[in-house]
């Protein structure tokens, strides 16, 4: 990570080069909250960078909201900043069209990850990306005394009865593992199994307040989590965060649901 461009001087006049863009190896991280082989879950990081601009044929400007979907199985995410550098690139560099401007995006991600990368954008007369409301039941108002804000997944606790509950809190918040900004954002957390405790599941999640992690790890730290101190049998977890220069990154986890359909949250 010696060479992570995070926290150092941008330099924002450079021409558009792949090399800019900085992978980050993902086993390191699960190692270190003992994920099994082979992973338990699927998913996918679902990037969406709303300040995407380059030059048309002509010379013309052109803007569009980019998607991207990285699958969580990938090798390597990329680290945020220097994906925000490498699109900024793009404001000066002429396409044919913009769907060359898509392969190019997909082609370059595809290689630092090591998997095949979608992308798509959305123009500005597109109607796409309506604003949305997560589904489930919302626990930010569940009884709890909240008194730990340093991760400890010993806070959860559930019953005997078994359930199957869709559940969701905006008060997610957690911090960039090298710059400190901090990382808010709403989570969907949909199982079957024991009924977590709501309180318990609020303070839990409110105990990442202060934890350092990239968004990827602090969703799958998540599903772990609940998988092994609530005995969830069928879980899905789907963070979707506040943007940062421009972007939001989106982690989708589970073991019983696909991927979900491109939308947008009251404060994205």
């Amino acid at each position: 990570m010696q060479d992570n461009p995070l926290g150092r001087t941008a330099d924002y006049s450079k021409a558009l080069d792949a090399d800019d863009l900085f992978a980050v190896p993902r086993a390191e991280g699960r190692a270190a909250i003992d994920l099994p082989a082979p992973l338990p879950f699927h998913g996918v990081d679902l990037w969406t960078a709303y300040e995407l601009s380059w030059l048309d044929a002509a010379g013309r400007p052109d803007v569009a909201v980019l998607s991207v979907e990285i699958p969580a199985d990938s090798p390597n995410l990329v680290e945020s900043k220097s994906f925000k550098l490498y699109l900024n690139a793009f404001a000066m560099t002429r396409f044919e069209s913009a769907g060359k401007v898509i392969d190019r995006v997909g082609e370059d991600l595809g290689k630092l990850c090591g998997s095949p990368v979608e992308a798509s954008i959305v123009s500005a007369n597109d109607a796409g990306l309506n604003i949305r409301q997560m589904s489930g039941h919302n626990i930010d108002r569940a009884a709890a005394h909240l008194t730990k804000y340093q991760l400890d997944p010993g806070l959860l606790k559930t019953a005997t009865d078994e359930v199957a509950e869709t559940l969701n809190s905006h008060l997610l918040r957690s911090v960039c593992p090298v710059t400190g900004q901090p990382d808010m954002g709403s989570i969907l957390i949909d199982y079957v199994g024991p009924r977590i405790d709501h309180g318990s599941l609020l303070a839990y999640l409110v105990s990442y307040r202060q934890h350092a992690d990239f968004h990827e790890l602090c969703v799958e730290r998540i599903f772990n989590d609940l998988r092994n101190h609530c005995g969830c049998k069928q879980l899905t977890v789907y963070a979707r965060y506040n943007r940062r220069g421009g972007i939001d990154i989106n982690p989708f986890r589970s073991n019983m649901a696909a991927a979900p359909e491109p939308m947008r949250l009251w404060r994205q």
